[in-house]
């Protein structure tokens, strides 16, 4: 399976936990050498009425934020596996599933016990308009 492919499936989880009203963040993670971009953080934000990602990239000297739709953060985020992230950690208020790339490349899914207790108050705020 390519990473396109692989983090679809990832993603599905992620929308999963922003439709159910257990996501909490998402973080892109443990880059490949000294890259000046060294975590993206994605958090629901409310725009207009509608539910939207914030993606703010950590770079070393500073930091940028873009919003996208749901579906289009997920092309936006796909680009930066293995170029330069090799893990993508989604917290929800159930469990973390952690997306993970090893040295030959191979994509690893696991799930863990949940590091946050609570949901976004956005998504949740959101969710009970």
């Amino acid at each position: 399976m390519s990473f396109t492919e692989t983090f679809t499936d990832f993603y599905n989880h992620v929308k999963t936990s922003l439709a159910d009203g257990t996501f909490a963040k998402l973080t892109l993670a443990k880059t490949i050498g000294n890259t000046d971009l060294m975590n993206i953080y994605v958090r629901p934000i409310v725009e207009e009425g509608i539910l939207k990602l914030e993606l703010k990239y950590k770079f070393q000297q500073e930091e940028q934020v873009e919003i996208h739709t749901i579906d289009n953060a997920r092309d936006v985020l796909v680009n930066y596996i293995n170029n330069p992230f090799l893990s993508a950690i989604l917290f929800t208020a159930q469990f973390d599933l952690i997306y993970k790339l090893n040295k030959k490349r191979a994509v690893n899914i696991t799930e863990q016990v949940n590091t946050f207790e609570n949901a976004s108050e956005i998504l949740l705020e959101y969710l009970n308009q």
